[in-house]
């Protein structure tokens, strides 16, 4: 079996006039840490979209596990182990914390949604969803409304959420997006514990967090990818330096 989880060739999406992703081929390697930057506008979030299912490319395929999965819908896609959290969190302010991990771990075993309400009172799923939440460092805030959590420790929890459907690539949009200079410290390190555990694919805006995490870089602009590289190779890149990081003679 090949060394890449996932892999995209010629990956191609249109919204009318606009291409948001351009004829974009990628590899994500089993056990690395794979960052995606690039500007506003430059197809991040919709890329990571297409990956998980929740948008169909025009053009293009998705290979994950040596498996093509670009037809497959989102629950499968999650069943087979791709997992994402939000650049916006989505959860259920009005449960505990707990609650939604349970939930997620509910779905994940098989049962349907439509039962949601009974994984507060199923003990596997509770003991599961406990030890999600330690793994994020959120297992003294188990029954805390979600509400009533900070903005970091929201996205800790939809961190914990992803966990909890056991998967073999994290797909993580902006998990720094909004914290706290203390909260990002925390965030960072979380990802540096996860990746021992899990294939990760970041899209992050903070180049601190990405060039101390990162074991690639993947660079995107206008929907295509310009470069891939080590932080050194990234840093050192005169067209990433241009197009992305502002600098150089352009």
């Amino acid at each position: 079996m090949s060394e890449q989880l996932l892999r995209v060739d010629g990956l191609t999406k249109r919204f009318g006039g606009l291409v948001a992703t351009n004829n974009l081929s990628l590899d994500v390697k089993k056990g690395e840490l794979h960052a995606l930057i690039g500007p506003n506008g430059a197809g991040k979030t919709t890329f990571i979209s297409q990956l998980a299912g929740e948008l169909h490319q025009d053009e293009g395929s998705i290979h994950f596990e040596d498996v093509e999965i670009s037809a497959w819908k989102t629950p499968v896609r999650v069943q087979h182990g791709l997992a994402r959290s939000f650049q916006i969190t989505q959860l259920l302010p009005d449960y505990s914390t707990l609650d939604n991990v349970a939930l997620a771990v509910q779905a994940h075993s098989g049962h349907s949604y439509h039962f949601w309400k009974d994984a507060r009172k199923v003990a596997k799923f509770r003991d599961e969803g406990c030890r999600h939440l330690d793994r994020v460092g959120l297992g003294n805030r188990a029954d805390i409304q979600v509400s009533a959590l900070s903005h970091g420790e929201q996205k800790q929890l939809e961190v914990a959420i992803a966990l909890a459907t056991a998967p073999r690539l994290l797909l993580l949009d902006e998990p720094m997006a909004g914290l706290g200079t203390a909260e990002c410290a925390r965030m960072i390190d979380l990802l540096k514990a996860l990746k021992a555990e899990v294939t990760i694919l970041l899209v992050e805006h903070d180049m601190d967090a990405v060039f101390a995490l990162a074991d690639r870089i993947s660079v995107l602009v206008n929907g295509e990818r310009i470069a891939t590289g080590s932080a050194d190779e990234i840093r050192n890149n005169e067209q990433v330096r241009i197009a992305y990081l502002g600098e150089g003679d352009a």
